[in-house]
């Protein structure tokens, strides 16, 4: 999967909330996160073990807010052989419209890969074996955030998984600051000017909204997931495994 290099923010000047993705976003994307989310790829390099781990005959495999199409893939290697369907949602075209370049090459080999554009909050979810949240939900409203997760739970067959991946908060100050400032420094060594790292903060702010681990968690519990376990965390970026 290749990528253009992320330069947006250096002539970018962001306005606070501004931030969306849209074709400049998508034709960098995979640098973007690359640079930007420690774990990243880890989390990537797992899932094909986790989706063979969680496999079910006849199954739906899905991955919401599918960006370029990375998190499908990988669930794709862990699905080779068997009679699986998967499907990807993302309410942006741009993200999409590269998503189905990345994925054709498996499709002409005989996956079932489908791209959908539309709101993960309408869609209707069935026979779930895997459903994949790759930093998704923290884009979706607060409000939200309790309706889509049950709905989701209640689309999962008994020993499916949800796989949650966010950037959290902490609830302690001076924790909030480290890791915040630890962040900015991964940023820069990655290349990024703090003009960059600043400008990108900015256009975020409110778009973004991170919960804290035990918020999700909690969520996650009261949704009626039986085993609830972070499985990858680097700096503020954690992974969940929820299974029905």
């Amino acid at each position: 999967m290749t990528s253009n290099k992320d330069q947006l923010f250096q002539t970018r000047d962001a306005k606070p909330g501004s931030f969306e993705f849209d074709p400049h976003v998508a034709n960098v994307f995979a640098d973007m996160i690359a640079r930007s989310v420690p774990g990243y790829q880890q989390i990537l390099h797992m899932l094909p073990t986790l989706t063979r781990q969680f496999s079910q005959p006849n199954a739906h495999y899905y991955d919401l807010g599918c960006s370029l199409g990375a998190g499908l893939l990988a669930m794709h290697q862990g699905l080779i052989g068997a009679q699986a369907k998967l499907i990807g949602i993302d309410n942006s075209e741009a993200m999409l419209a590269e998503a189905a370049e990345n994925i054709s090459p498996a499709i002409i080999k005989g996956a079932q890969i489908e791209l959908t554009n539309g709101d993960i909050r309408q869609y209707s979810y069935k026979n779930s074996a895997m459903i994949l949240m790759n930093f998704t939900l923290q884009f979706i409203p607060l409000e939200d955030r309790n309706e889509l997760i049950q709905t989701l739970y209640n689309s999962l067959l008994p020993g499916a998984v949800l796989v949650l991946s966010e950037k959290i908060r902490f609830q302690d100050t001076r924790t909030q600051t480290m890791f915040t400032q630890l962040h900015h420094q991964f940023k820069a060594d990655q290349g990024y000017s703090q003009l960059e790292i600043s400008r990108k903060r900015d256009a975020i702010d409110n778009v973004l909204i991170p919960e804290s681990l035990e918020a999700h968690c909690d969520r996650l519990k009261t949704c009626g997931f039986n085993t609830v376990s972070p499985w990858v965390q680097n700096m503020q970026f954690v992974s969940i495994l929820a299974v029905k």
